[in-house]
């Protein structure tokens, strides 16, 4: 049997003791923690280096690499050059390796899961390699050494700066205790545990030593990711309780006991009856395939898995100015023409982080957090300029979303229809970038469905179709056709109105190998069967143009009109009571969201915005919606990633805000009231 000791300079209240097999041979591994005190540590290499095969130092400073820089730790130096016998290791070069495949592993298995993630390195010294592999996914990394190593109150925001560091703190912390160094003076000390506690409580991921974090808790580590090694159940349990949501353990656990990676590579050095500089990497790649030793990703709580999203807001007209702090206070006393000149010089100003948004949970338990950005332009100012000049804006708030953590960034509003609707934006952007017209046209549809069900003026069919006719008014357009496939899933008879003919027959072929069953008709006008229809979506690029006589449509008809600008004016709208017209449809969020008041009732947000949080909540950082042609297949999987992820309709927008029961139940009765009348002229007209 061979014997491996680890001598650590921490605490003897974790030592153990046993017996197990690895690689085909027997092994006694037994920890012996000696308190700190380096002169028993230097007595129990004496004793042991010819009684066991290897001997690992746990709990020392270690040799570092830094850049170009390799940092010798004279404490290491002398314990390992007191052994004639047994090998002694500190574990670097498995932990090098290990670390930086942690990393790669989670990054590779829950895709983007570091992209432009916040993290603060407790250690930046003897997590370079971790640190530059992390680097590749994330440039918001702070380093810590400074203030837990020097007692200096200042991170690290760079690699170039933490070599200088190295560099020039070395030849100090190379003859110091292996102990953390703290500072002596208490309103020095007191300072740095602040700034400390600060900084953690802005990060998303934490790389530290598990003793290291053991001075914070709940306030500063909750919801966040922890990066460590030798997790046992009690330490998970410990960052449990503390409210970390991810312990990622870079040390493998093939034993019932928990075993750091110093005790590991003391193992394989024994197994192999090698010393240090004798191992290569194939040894320990061969060992580790062979095995099939894996990093753990560990849940505290069940799987959780928190993304960060920006949305991009702006103000609907000068009123905002009137609300918005310290705006307020000079709106107040301003003239109309003061308040003209406020509204040109808003357009100009850079953006501004107006709302953090947390509590947003999944079913699966994906969680998203973010920040809803705000730009200064109205969209009297955004129309008024060249595209360049909202470009800027918007690339401006992706580098504010970029530094505060997101992964994605929406576009709302008018932001997301000047130039090219956001194409030109995500190939400038740092991020990935949607405009959310996919869930917006899934929404809009959603509540018109809804709505149909809740007026009950339309039966269901035997097939669970609306038994009643639905007419797509632009049906060839990019909006329209997506609304003509969805509508023939959910009517027995569609209409479909363009005036371009030849794409009308193809939609319809199409349409009729997607959804056999549905009858489906083509025209080049609304005017003949309009009066007919129980359902209208209008869905044109025709700005300006009447795209339908409102005075000819059934009483209880509901209009969707997902045109933006819309096709269907307010005036017209004014004039049929009895008709239901939509503009939108809002989506309630899961969980117990927080943030700024946004117009709309707690949990619910518009669709746009709901599909940036639907692609947060499902890791897909990606361009998603651009442009003004919206793909089919991107409305049928947002609707149905939305579904997966507990989103809801949760109200019906018309162009005078959120339609109550009240104002669909007055409606109905109208229309029922109107539909009664004309069958009583008709039947006096046959009569007579």
């Amino acid at each position: 049997m061979k014997t491996v000791i680890s001598i650590s300079l921490g605490t003897s209240e974790e030592d153990y003791e046993f017996t197990t097999e690895f690689l085909g041979q027997a092994f006694q591994v037994k920890r012996i923690g000696v308190d700190n005190d380096i002169d028993k540590a230097r007595e129990l290499i004496d004793k042991w280096q010819s009684g066991c095969e290897a001997i690992a130092l746990e709990g020392i400073r270690d040799h570092q690499h830094v850049g170009p820089f390799e940092l010798q730790q004279k404490l290491i130096k002398e314990f390992e050059s007191l052994s004639q016998g047994a090998p002694v290791t500190s574990g670097t070069r498995l932990r090098e390796i290990l670390q930086e495949w942690t990393v790669r592993h989670v990054q590779n298995t829950q895709k983007g899961y570091f992209n432009n993630c916040n993290v603060l390195i407790f250690s930046g010294m003897n997590h370079y390699r971790t640190a530059r592999v992390l680097a590749e996914f994330t440039e918001n990394l702070r380093f810590a050494d400074p203030v837990l190593q020097m007692g200096i109150p200042k991170f690290l925001g760079s690699f170039g700066a933490l070599e200088l560091f190295a560099q020039g703190s070395h030849q100090l912390l190379r003859w110091t205790p292996p102990q953390v160094l703290s500072p002596s003076l208490s309103p020095v000390k007191e300072w740095n545990q602040f700034i400390m506690r600060k900084a953690l409580q802005k990060a998303d991921m934490v790389v530290a030593g598990y003793e290291e974090l053991e001075p914070y808790g709940l306030e500063e580590l909750a919801g966040k990711t922890v990066l460590t090694s030798a997790v046992s159940d009690v330490r998970l349990q410990t960052l449990g309780d503390k409210g970390v949501d991810i312990v990622l353990d870079y040390a493998p656990q093939p034993f019932d006991q928990t075993v750091s990676i110093v005790v590991l590579e003391a193992m394989i050095l024994a197994a192999l009856e090698r010393g240090r500089q004798e191992i290569t990497d194939d040894d320990f790649l061969e060992i580790i395939t062979n095995l099939g030793l894996e990093p753990r990703v560990l849940y505290p709580h069940g799987f959780k898995r928190k993304s960060r999203f920006a949305f991009v807001i702006h103000p609907l007209s000068q009123q905002y100015f009137r609300k918005a702090k310290p705006l307020d206070l000079v709106t107040k006393v301003a003239s109309p023409g003061a308040m003209n000149v406020l509204e040109k010089i808003m357009a100009y100003a850079p953006p501004i982080k107006y709302s953090k948004v947390t509590g947003i949970e999944s079913p699966t338990g994906a969680q998203a957090e973010g920040w809803l950005i705000t730009v200064g332009g109205t969209p009297k100012e955004i129309m008024s300029h060249g595209p360049e000049f909202t470009y800027r804006r918007l690339l401006a708030a992706a580098e504010m979303a970029k530094k505060l953590g997101a992964q994605i960034m929406g576009l709302g509003a008018f932001t997301k229809v000047v130039g090219d609707a956001g194409i030109t934006v995500a190939k400038r952007a740092p991020l990935p970038i949607t405009t959310g017209n996919s869930y917006s046209a899934s929404g809009a549809l959603w509540a018109a469905h809804d709505a149909m069900k809740k007026l009950g003026l339309v039966k269901v069919g035997a097939t669970g179709k609306m038994a009643g006719k639905a007419m797509v008014v632009g049906a060839t357009g990019a909006i329209g056709s997506v609304c003509a496939r969805l509508l023939a899933k959910a009517a027995e008879e569609v209409y479909l109105v363009s005036p371009e003919a030849g794409k009308l027959l193809a939609l319809k072929e199409d349409i009729e190998l997607e959804t056999p069953g549905t009858v489906v008709h083509v025209m080049a006008h609304t005017d003949k069967y309009l009066p007919e229809m129980d359902m209208v979506v209008t869905a044109t690029s025709g700005a300006g143009k009447k795209i339908l006589d409102i005075m000819q449509v059934k009483p209880g008809c509901v209009i969707t009109d997902v045109a933006r600008p819309l096709d269907i004016p307010a005036e017209d709208v004014a004039k049929r009571p009895d008709v239901l017209v939509i503009e939108s449809g809002e989506i309630r969020l899961p969980g117990d969201v927080k943030m700024k008041n946004i117009g709309l009732t707690k949990n619910v947000v518009y669709a746009c915005l709901a599909e940036t949080i639907v692609l947060a909540l499902e890791g897909r950082y990606e361009n998603f919606t651009l442009g003004r042609n919206i793909e089919w297949e991107k409305v049928r999987e947002i609707y149905k990633l939305g579904l997966k992820h507990g989103m809801q309709l949760a109200s019906i927008s018309g162009v005078n805000g959120v339609y109550t029961d009240e104002d669909l139940q007055r409606v109905r009765q109208l229309a029922l009231e109107k539909r009664a009348k004309a069958v009583k002229t008709t039947r006096r007209r046959v009569a007579g």
